[in-house]
């Protein structure tokens, strides 16, 4: 049953019809987007593209706030057993999926189920997966038993969107998203727009404040920039440096802010050569110039990284704990030479087109790495091809912009534990995964602190990921814009409350 006809067929119109609830003014808030979505199924789609529009359909357990804290969403309040092991939730009352359906524990439960089931694919899957049991003894209660305590949880359950029970595996969510959220899914022009409506039957009383949003497919950055100084567009979101620094001073238009917990990168997989030989990797991390990176992709507006971005104060080190950090060409040649090549590396590296500051730092780290004993070749691809090959380890190298986490659980252990969700790079450690199952499992912030240290100076230099820069994320806005927050893992759930003059 296609979601269409099965909205007409229970009488709701909640997504199909322009909703005037209280609050709403009858204006739309036009935004201009660098990229179309690939799909929004919201536990399986995981590009920026994808989370910038799902931010106000969907809604978690948890949230998180601009300030990168805890708070709670969907379920009004939780509380944890003395062992751990044991989380209790209470649902919000009065929460309605956007099919005019209510939001029961069966929902949260099918929703969670959804991300663990391996057939889904889904990348969030590592974020929960010490839950171990689900029980539903009340239609407003959710009762999760954990294999093990994890610290992290309640921060990872604000990213497992949850969805209507009776539509996961009827509707094509890809294409037809069903939320909880301000904003219902309304039409989808291929390559144009997507546009939502304002979500009538929203829990949060008062809110949204206009009437729909417009997501804007504009490519050409010049094009996004001079629709916002005249006008035609109210947002551009998640911008990086060098369109910032366009904008800076332009009539009318307002700079935000915040500290960016994504980090652009190469990928290396270690399966096959050359990248399975951790000397290699070693001398990748030591070619590359990360200061000279940051001035030249982010204008000086950002911070040579480690596997942990700086925004995260109580977690990550200083790069000058990395010793391959601050090494240069000549040191990654002898470090190749001492591992017996002789010969200029080959090696490609896929680049994701549609994001500029990724084929820029692609460039630069070419550069770098072609005077210190490499023979790089760069391949821009676009996005679906890419995140294509991405999904399925189909590359040698690349480089991409990736999100962080407020929690060094939530991106560590899927991303480099063996069979982790987004280890698409076929890493394994036995030590590092020891580590890992340690940290996931200790309750002690010190201790916790001590282990990820630890872990964070094993994958700097050999790890498959070559960490390079943590920039400033910006979003620009007109001047009649009100009330929206920026968040650093670029979720856009602030739409909720943002209006128009």
């Amino acid at each position: 049953m296609t979601l269409i006809s099965k909205l007409l067929s229970t009488g709701a119109v909640g997504a199909l019809v322009l909703a005037t609830g209280a609050g709403v003014a009858a204006q739309t808030l036009e935004i201009a987007t660098d990229a179309s979505p690939v799909g929004l199924d919201p536990h399986v789609a995981t590009a920026f593209s994808t989370i910038l529009v799902n931010g106000p359909i969907y809604e978690g357990l948890t949230g998180i706030a601009a300030d990168l804290s805890v708070i709670p969403v969907l379920a009004e309040s939780w509380s944890v057993s003395d062992d751990g092991l044991t989380l209790t939730f209470d649902l919000r009352d009065g929460v309605t999926f956007h099919d005019g359906s209510a939001m029961t524990a069966e929902d949260v439960i099918a929703s969670i189920e959804r991300v663990q089931n391996p057939e889904t694919g889904s990348p969030y899957a590592s974020r929960i997966a010490a839950i171990g049991a689900l029980e539903a003894p009340y239609d407003g209660t959710v009762v999760m038993t954990l294999t093990q305590p994890s610290a992290a949880l309640l921060s990872q359950l604000a990213y497992v969107r949850i969805v209507p029970s009776d539509l996961a595996e009827d509707v094509d969510l890809q294409r037809q998203p069903v939320g909880t959220g301000p904003f219902a899914f309304s039409e989808w022009v291929p390559d144009t727009y997507i546009g939502l409506t304002a979500f009538d039957g929203y829990w949060e009383d008062g809110l949204p404040l206009v009437e729909g949003i417009r997501f804007n497919i504009v490519p050409e950055a010049s094009t996004r920039q001079v629709g916002l100084s005249t006008g035609t567009y109210h947002m551009l979101p998640n911008v990086d440096s060098a369109t910032a620094l366009t904008l800076q001073g332009t009539p009318g238009v307002e700079l935000l802010e915040t500290a960016d917990l994504a980090y652009s990168l190469i990928g290396m997989n270690v399966s096959a050569p050359p990248f399975d030989d951790p000397a290699v990797r070693r001398a990748v991390n030591t070619a590359i110039d990360r200061e000279q990176l940051v001035q030249a992709v982010y204008f000086g507006q950002g911070q040579p990284g480690g596997p942990l971005s700086p925004s995260l104060e109580n977690w990550a080190l200083p790069v000058s704990e990395f010793d391959c950090y601050s090494g240069g060409a000549e040191e990654a040649q002898a470090i190749l030479a001492e591992a017996g090549y002789s010969e200029p590396v080959a090696l490609t590296i896929k680049a994701l087109g549609t994001v500029q500051t990724v084929v820029d730092a692609a460039q630069v780290v070419q550069a770098q790495l072609n005077a210190a004993g490499f023979d790089v070749t760069l391949e821009v691809q676009e996005q679906g091809t890419f995140v294509q090959d991405w999904r399925n380890s189909n590359f040698q190298a690349f480089a991409s912009l990736n999100g962080g986490n407020p929690d060094p659980d939530g991106y560590l252990y899927r991303t480099f534990r063996t069979g982790g969700s987004t280890n698409v790079f076929l890493y394994s450690d036995e030590e590092v995964d020891a580590l890992l199952d340690e940290a996931q499992a200790e309750t002690d912030m010190d201790a916790r602190y001590d282990i990820y240290a630890d872990l964070q100076r094993r994958l700097a230099c050999e790890g498959p990921i070559a960490h390079l820069a943590y920039g400033t994320l910006y979003t620009a806005v007109s001047d009649d814009v009100t009330g929206y927050e920026m968040v650093g893992d670029r979720s856009t759930s602030y739409l909720r409350q943002t209006g128009l003059e």
